[in-house]
């Protein structure tokens, strides 16, 4: 018999008002397990949807729908009239104001932004580097993870500057506080988009608005979105020749023991020629059809992992089923919860055991180099007897 998981009541801040969520990608498992969570609470939720022009992955939409057949046989709860499916693309100005407005028009205000859309370029920098290809994978990288954001912050602030309250929760990983061989470029993303939040959380106080960080295991945010592997195609990144251990090659161990993980890769060596000159608003996944490999792929795919593949960009979302999908998201749509509108939110928060272990670790590594250099640091200082006179004169 299978012993049943103890899973905690979720939390929710006190409040005295219903309160109104946008929420930048409502149909992945993230953002729709919290629209779930906060209409069950009685709170109104804007979710944004993929635009129909970007390819979906057949179990993701099945997936939306079920979700969208639960707000219907929840009506008499409520959740119809408190709930508004808005087709959105964060990477797109426009579209982002527009869910701001559609927020405001229909609920009269807009209290929490939970920014949860996300996408992982699997790659080392010069793999990345190689190609017309894997050079827009690396700009629809930011585009999606750092820019996206950054538009419908934006988009939101004047809105709760007008109201002097306010809370931006955003989404991102550990790898935000650890680099991480063969994830370079995401990294770097999700370091961009932590900076502009520090920063931006000292401009907004003033008005009442929060800003909170919240770090979720690795796997977490990248096997519940997109993935794009460039082709392994330098040797010297070979497991036989280089001792780091790239995120590649742990993925491939991961994704190929799940079910279906052949079926869904993505076949998208076509149609991408025109990538290097796509806009702003382009991404590898509008070019992009989930499929079944072609049957000359598959003796590789099994022997190597579905994203080692040595001549093509390989794209796919890992194949859970929506039970697992839940039981994955369950902790950081815990913390979502309890933190989203929280009087005092923390300005970081990291999620589960392991990233706390992993972050403290990163801490005390760079604690250590510290006090082994810091020596080397208080050298270059000016003597504390140097005269204000020495100082300004001629010391070239």
């Amino acid at each position: 018999m299978t012993e049943k998981i103890n899973i905690p009541q979720l939390r929710f801040p006190p409040h005295s008002d219903r309160r109104v969520w946008l929420i930048s990608s409502g149909d992945n498992p993230i953002g729709l397990n919290v629209a779930r969570q906060i209409l069950a609470h009685g709170d109104c939720v804007v979710s944004g949807v993929v635009p129909s022009n970007i390819t979906r992955d057949e179990n993701r939409r099945t997936y939306f729908e079920d979700f969208l057949a639960e707000v219907e046989r929840n009506e008499e709860h409520g959740w119809k009239d408190r709930f508004r499916a808005f087709v959105l693309d964060i990477r797109k100005m426009g579209e982002c104001q527009a869910a701001v407005a559609e927020a405001v028009n229909l609920f009269g205000r807009l209290d929490i932004v939970l920014c949860c859309t996300s996408q992982t370029v699997v790659g080392s920098v010069e793999e990345l580097a190689a190609s017309p290809r894997t050079l827009s994978l690396v700009r629809d990288q930011f585009e999606t993870n750092y820019f996206g954001p950054v538009n419908i912050i934006k988009s939101a602030l004047p809105q709760m500057r007008s109201q002097r309250a306010g809370h931006f929760l955003v989404l991102t990983g550990i790898t935000a506080h650890l680099g991480t061989p063969g994830l370079g470029v995401y990294c770097a993303s999700e370091w961009a988009l932590e900076g502009f939040c520090d920063s931006i959380a000292y401009e907004v106080a003033p008005f009442n608005i929060k800003v909170s960080i919240l770090q979720c295991s690795m796997e977490i945010c990248i096997l519940t979105n997109l993935i794009s592997s460039a082709p392994p195609i330098l040797p010297a990144y070979s497991a036989s020749e280089n001792n780091a251990p790239l995120f590649r090659n742990i993925l491939d161990g991961l994704v190929s023991r799940l079910p279906q993980a052949a079926g869904n890769l993505n076949n998208n060596n076509n149609n991408n020629n025109n990538n290097n000159n796509s806009s702003s608003s382009s991404s590898s996944s509008n070019n992009s059809e989930i499929a079944t490999p072609k049957s000359n792929n598959s003796e590789n795919t099994q022997k190597t992992g579905p994203f080692s593949s040595p001549h093509d960009v390989v794209t796919m979302y890992a194949p859970f089923s929506s039970a697992h999908l839940e039981a994955l998201t369950l902790e950081t749509v815990h913390a979502i919860t309890a933190i989203g509108g929280h009087e005092n939110p923390p300005s970081r928060h990291i999620i589960g055991q392991e990233g706390v272990a992993a972050v403290k670790e990163k801490l005390k590594t760079v604690s250590e180099e510290l006090e082994d250099f810091v020596q080397s640091s208080y050298s270059v200082n000016i003597h504390e007897s140097t005269t204000e006179e020495e100082f300004n004169g001629d010391i070239m």
